[in-house]
């Protein structure tokens, strides 16, 4: 299943970024980078998803994808070398 999940990544003043997303608050994890970032928030949606299915709530519809049904959209970061 994929999903598409809208995600905020927040630098820390002592380094790193905080990780949430407006559609699903109980995800929210953290990393030292960017790439690490992002790992995590892989890791946490899989937890919220958990968490989902255990209280017998549906996610939100505009975060499930069915890769079926066409092209998906899909932004994500790129850092390149300067």
């Amino acid at each position: 299943m994929l999903y598409k999940v809208p995600l905020v990544l927040t630098p820390q003043p002592e380094g790193g970024f905080t990780v949430t997303s407006p559609v699903l608050p109980e995800l929210v994890t953290e990393g030292d980078s960017v790439e690490e970032a992002l790992s995590n928030a892989k890791d946490a949606l899989v937890a919220v998803i958990e968490l989902y299915e255990e209280s017998g709530r549906a996610l939100p519809a505009s975060v499930q994808q069915d890769e079926q049904a066409g092209p998906l959209w899909l932004e994500t970061l790129i850092q390149t070398v300067a």
